[in-house]
């Protein structure tokens, strides 16, 4: 009988076996398993230390009974393979709990032992408050001592993955936590504006955050960075990254590629022809670059394992690469990217551009809307989408979603400007965010609306001494702005035009950059050619200015709001119930109406102005007076108000006009 034996289990291993099973019913399968867990879901192990999971046997996939059981597959666990005589095809492993060599033949064998966290050589690193998260039994000894010890703080180093996972999962045990990386922003591989709205969700929940700094020692109570500095570490999570498990594959002299991982080819195979290779121990190519890269994720591992199992079983698949297409939720905000970012792209030889919007993930007359923030980064010459990246508190991971499947197609931004989406006001826009991506990335390609991101502003500060113009409205420029440049709202720009310089590059950036946009064709229509707008505008700006900060550029940046970790359901989105607060109003004087929402007017509004919302216009209209009483209506854009003047002229108002939006309102008063 034809034997294949498999080394690991897990991810890689578990899904081999299974589809072995699948292909062949008479074919001897082994799997041997060094840890006493032969498949567990080890992605779900930071949610159960923070109650999100509250099974700890939830997280138990299959067992050695229930391989036997479903798929007849012997499982070894606590058996570590030691030894591989390639000649004659034969596997020594030690039995753990026997204390005992036992052999086992083979005549294909595949290899999926995976990886193992990076310890760094710290003094006081094995300590018994210092902590890795790999396994259950890593899990249990986490939880275990926060049950039994109640820390009150902990510090993470590392701001992967794993990393900020565990920063939730210790906040919601109501422990103070520092993360320390010491790369410039956390997520390292998102570009900062993306990885910034997640260190913005951190600090809204009282996280320390500590970028560009390591760890150099850890006392018995406290991590020592090396800045000096001291933070309270009443616990210690180490979550640097992840080692392949090689030495077997060493020692056997299997071939090690160039980033590090055991070299396979496009069937899994290794330089041996009866052994075949799978998950965080290989390395792989590229879809998007084309270099070899090692991608420890577990999405590549489950199709590794399935295609790694085909082919030893004589079947004929390949395996063509990955593009890394990742996700994380932290609290209740959500980032992603797939493929290349725009530093990525152009090392390996793209001449790459990248754009970012930020659009309601659905309609935002319908309650609940929420921003999403698309980056798409494309090669400027050929259009070819090269990767993306995405954020927000709903809808990022569908949107990701679109861009890594546009990217592993090879699509074009005019490809993806034309993708027809699912629309409906409660799920989605008309045109959805990636198509609005897709749209502004074709603006700057063709030089119709030129742009630059975040990331090039600093640089083309420094170089180009350009003059900044804020065309927001005044309550968004007194809150915070960058230092130095001109305030011109928006529908103000035609009035003020010789204020505008044309001697020097104009940079524009508005509220979420689709009225930078608007401004910037209206100045190139009127003669300005060296004028760009700021990709994502005041969000994205402020955002980078928190996660790695400008050289050339200063913001006065405010506060963040602060949030509770026992009050999650409600931190997602702002909702402003619209509670119409009941007044005295002044019958016989001039009066100026806003009639946006209750949130809006809080928000700002025009001196003396009272509140009276579009839709309690006609049922507070007897309030305001006498028929042919001086009133002003002003909206935002002045839609609303437009409308509510005809409310009230039907009502038989004879004095009344339409203000406009609130930007013309406050202009007004210069």
């Amino acid at each position: 009988m034809e034997k294949l034996l498999i080394i690991g289990g897990v991810a890689g291993g578990a899904t081999a076996a299974a589809r072995a099973r699948r292909l062949n019913k008479d074919i001897e399968i082994t799997m041997l398993e060094a840890g006493p867990d032969v498949s567990f879901a080890n992605c779900g192990l930071p949610y159960y230390i923070g109650g999100d999971i509250e099974a700890r046997s939830s997280l138990i996939l299959e067992s050695p009974e229930s391989f036997k059981d479903q798929y007849n597959v012997n499982v070894k666990t606590e058996t570590e393979a030691i030894k591989i005589d390639r000649e004659n095809r034969v596997v020594t492993a030690l039995d753990k709990k026997a204390g005992k060599n036992v052999e086992y033949k083979y005549d294909k064998l595949i290899m999926a032992q995976g990886g193992k966290p990076i310890i760094p050589p710290l003094p006081g690193v094995d300590q018994e408050h210092v902590f890795s998260l790999w396994t259950l039994s890593d899990m249990d000894k986490i939880e275990n001592y926060i049950t039994k010890n109640k820390p009150e703080s902990a510090v993470v180093i590392g701001g992967g993955f794993i990393g900020l996972e565990m920063v939730e999962a210790l906040a919601k045990r109501d422990i103070k936590v520092n993360v320390v990386e010491m790369m410039p922003h956390v997520m390292p591989n998102m570009e900062a504006e993306i990885a910034g709205f997640i260190q913005e969700e951190m600090e809204s929940y009282g996280v320390g955050i500590h970028t560009g700094r390591a760890v150099t020692s850890i006392e018995r109570y406290t991590a020592k960075l090396d800045n000096g500095k001291s933070l309270d570490a009443d616990m210690v999570l180490m979550s640097v990254g992840v080692k392949p498990t090689l030495q077997l594959a060493i020692d056997s002299k299997l071939e090690i590629g160039e980033a590090g991982g055991l070299l396979v080819d496009e069937t899994l195979k290794t330089n041996d022809d009866n052994i075949y290779a799978a998950g965080d121990m290989v390395e792989m190519t590229h879809k998007i670059g084309g270099k070899k890269v090692r991608i420890p994720l577990a999405g590549p591992a489950n199709k590794q394992g399935r295609i790694a199992a085909s082919n030893a079983l004589g079947q004929k698949m390949t395996y063509k690469g990955s593009q890394g297409t990742s996700v994380v939720r932290v609290f209740e905000a959500v980032a992603g990217s797939t493929g290349l970012n725009q530093k990525q792209a152009i090392d390996a030889g793209f001449k790459a551009q990248s754009i970012v919007i930020h659009k309601e993930h659905h309609t935002s007359y319908f309650p609940g809307s929420s921003p999403v923030t698309v980056l798409l980064t494309y090669d400027s010459e050929t259009g070819i989408i090269l990767g993306g990246q995405t954020c927000g508190y709903k809808a990022a991971d569908k949107r990701l979603d679109v861009l890594a499947t546009a990217a592993a197609c090879k699509m074009t931004i005019g490809d993806l400007s034309e993708l027809d989406l699912s629309y409906s006001p409660p799920i989605g826009t008309a045109n959805d965010p990636v198509n609005m991506a897709a749209f502004v990335a074709q603006n700057r390609m063709t030089g119709y609306s030129p742009s630059i991101t975040v990331s090039e502003l600093d640089d083309f500060a420094g170089k180009n001494r350009p003059a900044f113009i804020d065309v927001r409205d005044y309550f968004a420029f007194e809150r915070s702005h960058i230092t130095g440049a001109d305030h011109i709202p928006h529908t103000q720009i035609d009035k003020r035009l010789a204020e505008i310089p044309k001697d020097r590059p104009i940079l524009i950036y508005s509220d979420k950059g689709k009225k930078g946009h608007q401004v910037v064709r209206e100045l190139i229509l009127k003669g300005y050619s060296d004028v760009y707008n700021i990709g994502g505008g005041f969000p994205s700006i402020e955002r980078f200015a928190r996660t790695i900060g400008f050289e050339h550029l200063h913001i006065n940046l405010i506060p963040l709001d602060k949030k509770s970790v026992h009050n999650l359901e409600d931190s997602s989105v702002e909702v402003v119930e619209e509670n119409v607060v009941e007044e005295k109003i002044d019958t016989n004087s001039a009066i100026v109406v806003d009639v946006r929402s209750p949130g809006e007017f809080a928000y700002g509004a025009y001196p003396g102005a009272i509140n009276i919302p579009l839709d309690y216009l006609e049922t507070k209209a007897d309030e305001l007076g006498a028929k042919d009483r001086d009133i002003t209506l002003y909206c935002a854009s002045g839609a609303r108000s437009g409308y509510g003047v005809r409310v009230l002229q039907s009502l038989g108002f004879t004095n009344v006009k339409n203000g406009g939006g609130l930007m013309s309102m406050m202009a007004g008063l210069n």
